[in-house]
């Protein structure tokens, strides 16, 4: 397969000492994924996957945010009146349109939970949407204290194509969080178990360092032995067959005929991404769960 020996416009990859680090580079996007960047993760941690000098990696995202979702921007874009336009499924289709849209970059994001090494996500404010889909697939996550981890586009766009949550944090969390579209801070995603552990910001990347400095001391051979039995027991627990279920009912969701669905659709077309996302989240007011244990 062709090597990634440099970084790109979208992601950063390097490696030291046993560790590559695979970064979100979209900064004035938010690390917002689209379809390049989800493909050149993937790309990546095939890269880090088949090199020798990898035993561990590291996925984190630069700027502001690990990464807070997807580019609805470009996702909800038209080309309606557009005379030369190619037709093509799209999530303006039908419910088999948009499955096979989704099926189309769904294994890639997989890729995190596929290959044999250890995947550490670093993960700093916003981690939100299709942001937890990339992070919630990593073997393990360290938060910041103060990052915002949850899944808003619940509230009216439809729900995880990558649905880690009943696995981390039970039944009953992942209702809670996936009804009202809420969220949480790091802190309180490591006490519900959402997330391995968390650590003031300032902290994050020394925290981050050490687990896979530690890690990286172990041979990669015996390393996929024990990722591979763990994500097996998932598995008889039905954990991949579910991501293709949760796939498959996102794009049930999309076509929903709902009121705040269609208004959603309205606003974006109205008004752009930014206030469409403000009359969804309006009634909701504060957003985030506070857990007082």
């Amino acid at each position: 397969m062709a090597k990634w020996l440099q970084s790109t416009d979208v992601i950063r990859f390097s490696v030291t000492d046993r560790v590559a680090r695979i970064t979100l580079n979209r900064p004035e996007k938010r690390n917002a994924l689209n379809a390049d960047l989800i493909r050149e993760i993937h790309q990546a941690m095939l890269e880090a996957d088949d090199r020798k000098d990898v035993n561990v990696i590291v996925l984190d995202g630069e700027g502001k945010d690990f990464c807070a979702g997807h580019d609805l921007v470009g996702a909800y874009a038209s080309r309606e009146g557009d005379a030369d336009a190619v037709e093509y499924r799209s999530r303006s289709g039908t419910v088999d349109d948009d499955m096979w849209t989704i099926h189309r970059s769904h294994p890639q994001k997989l890729t995190a939970w596929d290959i044999h090494k250890p995947v550490i996500a670093k993960v700093h404010g916003n981690c939100l949407a299709g942001g937890t889909d990339l992070a919630l697939l990593c073997d393990m996550v360290i938060a910041a204290d103060d990052a915002k981890i949850g899944f808003p586009a619940a509230r009216a766009n439809g729900t995880p194509t990558v649905h880690m949550w009943t696995y981390l944090c039970g039944p009953q969390w992942a209702k809670r969080l996936l009804m009202t579209g809420d969220y949480l801070s790091g802190r309180d995603a490591a006490r519900i178990g959402v997330v391995l552990d968390c650590a003031p910001a300032e902290e994050l990347e020394a925290k981050v360092a050490e687990l896979a400095r530690r890690i990286s001391f172990v041979d990669a051979e015996l390393l996929a032995v024990q990722k591979r039995v763990v994500n097996q027991a998932m598995e008889l627990m039905g954990a991949m067959t579910l991501q293709r279920f949760a796939a498959e009912w996102d794009a049930v969701g999309h076509l929903a005929n709902g009121p705040r669905r269609t208004q959603f659709r309205a606003d974006m077309a109205k008004d752009g991404l930014k206030q469409a996302l403000a009359n969804r989240d309006a009634p909701f007011g504060d957003s985030r769960i506070n857990i007082d244990w």
